[in-house]
């Protein structure tokens, strides 16, 4: 009874992003750590995403019909009524929202409203039906949680936040076209206008070379603005690095879908590492510029 109710909030995910933002979180604590300031905003955020996959199982039953991959989720099979589903999702976005807002700041709240809005209402309503765009715009909602963790911690939006936001943005481009690819068929059959799927793995492959160019540039801002050292810039560099050369064995690949498989799976542990490099290896801005005056 209990099972079915976690799994359609999709745990999986929610465990994925607070990794993030406990990275984001970290980052701007600068070794001053509010443990029940981190508990809060880690439930908050848990919280706003679990509503969010809620919502998104329902706009999607017509869809994960279709799917193979989602074709027994509850809502699919009934388990769950749509109706029971929507006051489920409504009662953990409200928990969730109310929560960062008295526990945390109406900058955090802000990014945590933002993310559920273009997740629920921008992609899961309107883009993803529609538009080879959807995964451009949706990739906001998942850049959203290391800003919420980054916003919680400092109570700004600064030009640490904002490059948090666009490593964030970046990393999802090539993740999700790679699960496009190895995930084909599913697209196809749901009539989902994915890249691959518009324009065809050749054109994606390309994409996902460019976007993880950016990405590798993106990482390295936190340390030439003074947010994180030079540990966690060797770090990024050679993951970025490796990450390219995943992107380029693409155009000599034999099988598609086991190469994007390894492009998803690396893309996990890259923005892991990133996450926990950027958590431990922090630095005050004008540390850089001090050390170099000295």
């Amino acid at each position: 009874m209990i099972k079915k109710y976690l799994l359609v909030t999709k745990p999986g995910i929610i465990f994925g992003n607070l990794i993030s933002v406990a990275g984001g979180f970290f980052l701007a604590s600068k070794g001053s750590i509010d443990p029940l300031l981190l508990l809060a905003t880690a439930i908050g955020v848990s919280l706003v995403i679990a509503s969010g996959c809620v919502f998104n199982n329902v706009i999607d039953m017509d869809i994960d019909q279709k799917m193979e991959r989602t074709r027994n989720r509850a809502l699919v099979q009934g388990t769950i009524s749509s109706k029971v589903a929507l006051a489920y999702a409504t009662l953990l976005g409200l928990a969730g929202v109310g929560l960062l807002y008295v526990a945390t700041n109406a900058v955090a709240t802000a990014f945590a409203v933002m993310g559920f809005v273009v997740y629920v209402g921008l992609y899961s309503l309107w883009l993803k039906r529609t538009s080879v765009y959807g995964t451009l715009v949706g990739s906001l909602s998942g850049a959203a949680p290391p800003v919420i963790g980054y916003c919680a911690a400092s109570g700004q939006f600064d030009s640490g936040a904002a490059v948090l936001l666009l490593i964030f943005c970046l990393w999802q481009m090539p993740h999700s076209y790679a699960i496009a690819i190895f995930r084909l068929k599913d697209y196809t059959a749901a009539s989902i206008p994915v890249l691959p799927v518009a324009k065809g793995i050749s054109v994606t492959k390309r994409h996902i070379v460019w976007y993880t160019v950016a990405f590798m540039a993106a990482t390295l801002l936190l340390t030439v603005l003074g947010y994180a050292g030079y540990v966690y810039l060797a770090v990024a560099a050679v993951i970025g690095a490796w990450w390219l050369r995943l992107a380029f064995m693409g155009y000599q690949a034999e099988n598609d879908v086991q190469w994007a498989r390894k492009l998803f799976g690396f893309s996990i542990i890259a923005i892991t590492a990133l996450s926990v490099m950027m958590s431990v290896d922090f630095q005050i801005p004008g540390d850089v510029l001090l050390t170099y005056a000295r």
